[in-house]
């Protein structure tokens, strides 16, 4: 299996929402992180490669 045929997207997904049902506390910081790297992203697009 080559781990780049994996979209990104719903891998982050699926691992931030374990996380959420484990540590319900933890729904802050990985909102808080998203909108910084999606922020970056809108301003910074050549970051996205």
């Amino acid at each position: 299996m080559d781990i780049a045929a994996i979209p990104l997207t719903p891998l982050v997904s699926l691992i931030a929402g374990v996380l959420i049902l484990v540590m319900p506390r933890l729904l802050n910081y990985i909102v808080a992180l998203y909108l910084i790297v999606v922020g970056l992203l809108g301003i910074f697009p050549q970051l996205a490669g």
